[in-house]
Formats: C-alpha cells, structure tokens, sequence
C-alpha cells in the first residue's frame, strides 16, 4: 500500500480525536496495524504525534515573537512552494496561528515523509499542532471552518 505517515495521521485525527483521553499507544498502534497501515508507517506517524507534543509544542530554544518576519531557508524553501509558504504566513496573518504556532507548524510539516507537500497537506498539519494545543479551541474552530468551508464553494 502507498501509504503515507499524513495519511495515518489523518486516520488518527477522524476517527479518535473525539476521545475524551488519550488512547493507550499500543493499542493505538494495533488498530492501525489492523486497519491495514504498514508498520513502518504506524511508527513513523506515532513518532510524529510524539514529537508534536514533547516540549508543550516548544521545539524551539528561543520564541519568535509575534512581530518577527519570518524567511524561509534554503532547505524549507524545496519542500514548501510558494502556496504552502504564503498559506502559512496568511494563517498568521489572519490570527489563526501565532509565531510560534507558524514555526511549529513548519517544523511538523518538514517532518512528514511526503516527496511533495501540498496546501492540503498544510491545512491539515495546522489542524493538528492547534488540536494539540490547550486553549486553543477558538483558532481550531476557525481554521475547521476555513478549510472545510473552501471546499464546499469558491471562496470570494
């Protein structure tokens, strides 16, 4: 199967975000292995989820504040195009992500395995790092209303 770690992930996100605790990692495990993502996949998306929430979603030594402008480097510049890179910026922009919401995002979205990352792909990164972040309700709710409302419509 081609499988990706986001496409785990995703299957995480629809079907046990909705718990009222946090599932047991290996039963978790065993109902993705059940539901037919290969190992290496399972693994690797569990790491991710590990990862986003080591550190209370603070990977980094020093807080951007919200004024900073950010610039991509070299390496992040091949993953993201354009649209992913404007993407991100707009959702802070916009208030839906704060500075260090934007670099965690980035930071989780470099970490995923596709070849290519595409808006879609962002959209539901950003999904998740504001799932994952306590008090952070109102800015998911936005960005849940955002995403699925561009694709119900053409957006004006």
């Amino acid at each position: 199967m081609g499988e990706t770690v986001l496409d785990v992930l995703m299957y995480l996100f629809e079907n046990f975000s909705e718990e009222e605790q946090e599932p047991d990692q290996m039963l978790l495990r065993e109902e993705l292995l059940t539901a037919g993502f290969g190992e290496m996949q399972v693994d690797r998306a569990l790491d991710w989820l590990e990862e986003l929430t080591d550190g209370n979603g603070r990977p980094f030594a020093n807080q951007p504040l919200n004024r900073s402008l950010r610039l991509f480097s070299r390496f992040e510049m091949t993953r993201l195009d354009t649209e992913c890179r404007g993407y991100i910026i707009y959702l802070e922009q916009i208030g839906i992500l704060s500075a260090m919401q934007r670099e965690l995002v980035i930071d989780r979205v470099m970490a995923l395995d596709s070849a290519e990352i595409d808006v879609e792909h962002v959209k539901w990164v950003v999904l998740m790092v504001l799932f994952s972040q306590p008090g952070e309700e109102a800015a998911f709710a936005r960005m849940e209303d955002l995403v699925f409302d561009e694709h119900e419509g053409a957006v004006h």
